[in-house]
Formats: C-alpha cells, sequence, structure tokens
C-alpha cells in the first residue's frame, strides 16, 4: 500500500525513503524487462505505444538510487483512461502518485509503504502520445555514449545524496542544471 504522500510533509517522507546511491546492479535490466511484461499484458487494450527503461538504472555501470524507473507512452490519458489505468495499475501493486489534474501525466509507485521501501521499488511514468517524452531518452542516450558525462553524473549524485539524504526533492532540484546541459547537448548531437 502506497503511503498518502499528500499528508506526509518533506521531511516524513526523506525519513521514509532516504536517497541511498549503490553502485550498478547488472540485474536492473531483467527486473525492467520482467516489469515491463507484466505491464503490457495487464494494460492491454488500453492503447499502450512504447516501453522504456529511464532513469540511471537503465545506464550501465552508472550508480543509481535502486528504483527502475519505467516511461510508457500510451495513445491518450483523457479523465476515463486515467481512471481505468489507475484501477489496472493498482492490481500490479502500483498506487498512483501524481496529481490527476495534469493532463498529459501520470506517475505511479510500486516497493513504497507506510513504513518504508519494500521489495523493490518501480516508478511507472505514463505520458500521453505527442507529450515532451523525448528528454528523458536523449538523457539517457547521451550518458549511455558518453563515459565522461556519466562519470560526473555519478559523481554530482553521490555528493548531492550525502547533502540531501533525506531531502528528496532538494536532491532531484540539485540535479536540474547539469541534466539541462547534458539534454542540451544531447539535443544538439542528435
Amino acid at each position: 500500500m502506497l503511503p498518502n504522500f499528500d499528508k506526509l510533509s518533506t521531511e516524513e517522507i526523506g525519513k521514509l525513503f532516504p536517497i541511498e546511491i549503490v553502485p550498478y546492479r547488472k540485474e536492473w535490466i531483467a527486473l525492467f524487462e520482467n516489469e515491463k511484461d507484466l505491464i503490457i499484458n495487464t494494460l492491454q487494450g488500453i492503447g499502450v505505444l512504447n516501453i522504456e527503461h529511464i532513469g540511471s538504472t537503465s545506464i550501465i555501470d552508472l550508480s543509481a538510487k535502486p528504483i527502475i524507473d519505467i516511461l510508457i507512452e500510451v495513445k491518450t490519458l483523457n479523465k476515463e483512461y486515467k481512471a481505468l489505468i489507475i484501477n489496472i495499475m493498482k492490481e500490479i501493486g502500483y498506487g498512483n502518485m501524481s496529481n490527476s489534474e495534469k493532463e498529459k501525466s501520470m506517475e505511479f509507485g510500486k516497493g513504497y509503504t507506510p513504513t518504508g521501501f519494500a521489495g523493490q521499488a518501480y516508478h511507472a511514468h505514463f505520458r500521453e502520445k505527442n507529450a515532451d517524452i523525448q528528454d528523458e531518452i536523449y538523457f539517457r542516450n547521451y550518458l549511455r555514449q558518453n563515459e565522461k558525462a556519466k562519470n560526473e553524473y555519478a559523481s554530482l549524485k553521490h555528493s548531492l545524496s550525502e547533502k540531501y539524504k533525506y531531502n528528496r526533492e532538494a536532491y532531484t532540484q540539485a540535479k536540474t542544471d547539469f541534466i539541462k546541459q547534458i539534454l542540451f547537448y544531447a539535443k544538439q548531437n542528435k
């Protein structure tokens, strides 16, 4: 059962789910593939267009938070489909983490409990077709191909995880400039 994040303070969330950067694990690829198959089989008929492994766990030899990020592109995220997706994802252990008012995206989590992480954690990022989904893919692909940038990102994540171990929002915000810089380079080289 997913905790009610709306009722938790940043500090409470940080204590439940501290930032932990671990060395790369080869099993992350298989974990993604298994979860991808589960999602595809569960969402049959919903109009899934594409599923991608994104985030640091998708980049070989990059230290990461041990959370598998999955990008799911669907035909539509109208109100009817959102309700349907919420119910279907709940059946396979995912809780809705998004503000339902967002038009073209939804976020789900699995492995989060009111007492902390339980088992493997996943984030499923739903995006509507034609929404801007390319940034995550550009970023991933650039780091896969650029060892220097990958090492710089690893170093940044390690230092920020120490500074913001209990503040997920600050950790994410502190990576923003680096990510924007990499996206700029990635788009120049596409």
